[in-house]
């Protein structure tokens, strides 16, 4: 099918040629950058602070253009703009990036352009670049790529600029972009169009930037308390390590059918037997599950785990960890998330599942007269629906949880003390073995992290794998397969161990303030077209 152009497409196009006349590649050559516009603007901005002021001051008159106040501002701020008007070599720079404005007038234009950190004034005068050059200026449009060398400079307005001395050609643009203020509003385009995005949309850039940073924090407080990072395979042939439904692919060269992985735990903890002792893991993995404000298929999770330690280590970790990327990345310890206010910092409230229920709805499972058929009655009583698999206690009590008490836990809380049915990989608690020493950590009502005092019995492992063989025959389709190597190694004896997941899509979505998993991923998973 031909593409059709819009008239200013076909102008672009036409400049393309106009520049190859002249013997320019259109879409330019190496460009060796000496600063960015966030490094001067560091430099300098102490001279740019002390302009503004000065024009704070007299901006009374200056508005009303009274000449008086007019001279006394300039011999104010002269001994400041002075420094810059010498061409003092030690204000020489050459900078690069996409022109985002530009206003010419006769011989002489301003334009923003942009780089990775942000935007920077360009002066730009015939007399200073040359006729040649500033011809070649005027041929430039919004979106087009430059490199300008020049010097550092302040206007009367207290702006940071660059007069340019030499201009060069870096890349033309073909399409034009967006209007500020009218253009790319859509979401569903900014996600398909994420590239236009980050040039437009400053906060998608600043996400873009802060996700980084805050997954090297990780790594950082991980390696610096002993753990090592792995990488373990995202082929797998079993679907283990949590309950989920899975993408399934085929490998040609064996014939052989294989899952996307849907957890890292198992071989994580296969480490654990090895001797590894700490290891953390982060790494894609795949649910083919719906697409909604938290859930992408494809998402970013963190499994850690610890050998000698138990779910109370792991909930120190967690709000130890939490903090940190607050105050070191962040600098602050109250975030916005889904309308709530949300403060990481002071100690975080610790909940039973159980004990959450009562608090709600009255009704005690822990109760010596709690039978099956009593659960089932008071889940009709309350309009909760029970599929086949999930008749018996633990998955009544995990429905009831998820009716009533979810959506309540805004503050960060860790809620423990999960019925065994729902935990298949999780270590009976020793005091009440109908339920398991695990935690899942919930904030503004959406869970942030799952964590367990780790199953490492092989013989009550196995027998944990055949139920979940037992609910995937009454049609659970996110009931988990029969890893006997894993029994295998745990025969060879694992050490007692705390182990935790993080949802590190959320966690960002947290931390830089978005309700939306896909302001928060590159290039989400969109629906087609």
């Amino acid at each position: 099918m031909e593409r059709e152009y819009t008239e200013q497409e076909l102008v672009r196009r036409e400049k393309v040629e106009k520049l190859k006349e002249l013997g320019l590649d259109p879409f330019g050559q190496r460009f060796d950058r000496t600063s960015t516009s966030g490094i001067i603007k560091g430099l300098y901005q102490a001279d740019v602070d002390v302009v503004k002021a000065i024009k704070a001051k007299y901006q009374e008159g200056l508005d009303k253009r009274d000449p008086e106040v007019s001279n006394k501002f300039k011999e104010e701020i002269e001994p400041i703009k002075a420094k810059y008007e010498t061409n003092d070599e030690k204000y020489f720079v050459k900078v690069a990036g996409r022109i985002m404005t530009n206003r010419r007038q006769g011989k002489a234009g301003f334009m923003n352009i942009q780089d990775k950190d942000g935007n920077i004034q360009i002066y730009m005068r015939s007399d200073n670049v040359g006729e040649e050059a500033y011809e070649l200026y005027k041929m430039s449009d919004i979106g087009d790529i430059v490199g300008i060398d020049g010097y550092v400079f302040i206007t009367n307005t207290g702006e940071l600029s660059i007069k340019a001395i030499k201009y060069t050609h870096l890349t033309k643009a073909l399409k034009p972009l967006p209007e500020k203020f009218h253009g790319l509003t859509d979401k569903e385009e900014r996600y398909r169009r994420r590239y236009v995005d980050l040039i437009m949309n400053e906060d998608s850039k600043k996400v873009a930037f802060l996700r980084p940073r805050i997954i090297r924090c990780i790594q950082n407080y991980l390696d610096n308390s002993g753990y090592t990072e792995v990488e373990t395979p995202i082929l797998t042939t079993l679907l283990t390590g949590a309950s989920a439904r899975p993408f399934v692919t085929h490998h040609n060269a064996q014939d052989l059918d294989m899952y996307l992985r849907i957890a890292l735990e198992l071989n994580l903890k296969r480490l654990l037997v090895g001797g590894m002792e700490k290891v953390y893991e982060i790494g894609k993995t795949f649910r083919n599950e719906g697409m909604d404000l938290t859930h992408n298929p494809e998402f970013t999770l963190m499994e850690l785990y610890c050998a000698y330690s138990d779910l109370s280590g792991m909930m120190d970790l967690t709000e130890g960890m939490f903090k940190e990327i607050a105050n070191k990345v962040c600098g602050k310890e109250t975030f916005s998330y889904r309308g709530y206010e949300i403060n990481v910092g002071g100690t975080w409230k610790r909940v039973s599942m159980v004990d959450s229920i009562r608090e709600i709805t009255g009704i005690d499972f822990t109760s010596s007269d709690m039978t099956l058929d009593k659960a089932l009655a008071l889940a009709k009583e309350h309009h909760i629906e029970v599929a086949e698999h999930e008749k018996n206690l633990g998955h009544i009590i995990n429905l009831f949880f998820e009716a009533y008490v979810e959506e309540t836990l805004i503050q960060p809380t860790f809620l423990y003390g999960h019925p065994v049915e729902i935990s298949p990989l999780t270590k009976k608690n020793p005091k009440d073995p109908r339920f398991v020493d695990r935690f899942e950590l919930f904030i503004g009502g959406k869970e942030f992290a799952n964590a367990y005092t780790e199953l490492n019995d092989p013989i009550d492992q196995l027998e944990r794998f055949e139920d979940q063989l037992k609910e995937k025959e009454l049609g659970n389709d996110e009931a988990s397969d029969i890893d006997y190597d894993f029994v295998e190694a745990l025969e060879y004896g694992m050490p007692p161990a705390g182990g935790i997941g993080y949802g590190i899509d959320r966690l960002m979505m947290l931390f830089t303030e978005n309700d939306s998993i896909r302001d928060v991923l590159l290039f989400p998973l969109m629906k087609q077209r």
